[in-house]
């Protein structure tokens, strides 16, 4: 336990650390605080929070902080007791903070930023939303005004925020509900496209990858069989040049493949792609092999998409209701099988078990 709370806490640390040699500055007023008051600077880790700096206002009310700017947008809070008031800080952000001490976390106003005014808007809507103060309706269409907000942005930091946020320890954007998984795919694949190296990346990633399977789970009828180990099946289908692929021909002399079946036009397909290219390129000097089966409705998504991968991807014209469905008991996707000496040795439906569970047969 202690190792994992130091890594967490190192991970934290290298976060901050990794900075631009500017600054930037939190200050404002407390009304009815004293130079006794004590506040607190938290930054996030995905979730988990993390001391920077403490403050005490002068006998006025007045404060400031001033800390190396972080690399990456992140979100920050300060924090009085149980009460905080989050922004995020973009780079060399001077966040200014008017609040009351009776009424902390509610009565504030941020100022300074454009992106800590919208993170302010959605926490205060939040508030009239949260204890049953709203109904259905009103809760249904500000979500449906926040997820418009989202996808024109979907590689900010607000949006990072607002599909993390909960109401009454409900999630506002659940992973489980088709629609709110859209939103989440959205903002999994911009930071994935335009933020690669994103220490939230990864996790947004996990996040969509995770709802993706418990969403499938959901939906699995309890007496589906699934195939776990089996004789090869073969599959014989084109890529986009016409050229035909067997399966069983992409298997031979015990190679180890893995064989998935995706859509392209889907919000995990991104997601999916750059971990089979992780794995890819890690083990393709090993003899690993991608046979990867498009079932999209239509062609268009998978001709762009396969284009510019490195493995074998082909387009089945049946899509879902085809007979390499069937044989393969595909319930969902992406679903992924390992083949090993010419037999399937295991199925894998969860992403984020793929990489360990191929590293047993490489």
């Amino acid at each position: 336990m202690m190792n994992k709370y130091f890594f967490l806490f190192i991970a934290a640390t290298a976060l901050l650390c990794s900075c631009t040699e500017g600054k930037f500055k939190v200050d404002g007023t407390i009304d009815g605080a004293s130079d006794t008051t004590q506040m607190v600077l938290e930054v996030s880790s995905n979730g988990l929070w993390f001391i920077v700096d403490s403050v005490k206002p002068d006998g006025k009310g007045h404060f400031n902080l001033s800390e190396p700017a972080p690399e990456y947008p992140n979100i920050y809070r300060l924090r009085l007791g149980e009460q905080a008031i989050c922004f995020p800080i973009d780079s060399l952000d001077h966040i200014t903070i008017q609040a009351r001490l009776a009424d902390f976390a509610s009565s504030y106003t941020l100022s300074g930023s454009e992106h800590a005014e919208q993170v302010m808007k959605i926490d205060k809507d939040a508030m009239k939303m949260a204890g049953g103060k709203a109904t259905p309706e009103q809760l249904k269409a500000w979500k449906h005004s926040l997820a418009q907000q989202i996808v024109t942005d979907p590689s900010g930091i607000v949006a990072y925020y607002a599909i993390n946020k909960y109401i009454d320890n409900q999630p506002v954007f659940d992973p489980l509900n088709d629609e709110d998984l859209r939103i989440v795919g959205a903002v999994a694949n911009a930071f994935n496209t335009f933020r690669p190296n994103d220490p939230r990346t990864d996790y947004l990633v996990n996040v969509l990858l995770e709802g993706q399977k418990r969403r499938r789970a959901s939906t699995m009828p309890t007496d589906t069989l699934l195939v776990n180990e089996t004789s090869l099946l073969n599959i014989k289908l084109q890529d986009y040049n016409g050229k035909e692929y067997q399966l069983q021909d992409v298997a031979a002399n015990n190679r180890v493949v893995l064989l998935n079946f995706t859509a392209y036009d889907t919000e995990f397909s991104p997601v999916y792609n750059k971990l089979l290219n992780d794995l890819y390129n890690k083990y393709k000097d090993r003899g690993l092999a991608i046979y990867q089966v498009s079932l999209d409705a239509d062609n268009v998504a998978w001709r762009q998409a396969a284009q510019n991968l490195p493995w074998i991807t082909v387009f089945d014209p049946a899509g879902v209701n085809s007979t390499n469905v069937g044989n393969y008991q595909v319930n969902g996707i992406p679903t992924t099988f390992i083949i090993k000496n010419g037999d399937v040795v295991q199925r894998i439906e969860d992403g984020l078990q793929l990489e360990a569970a191929l590293a047993q047969h490489m």
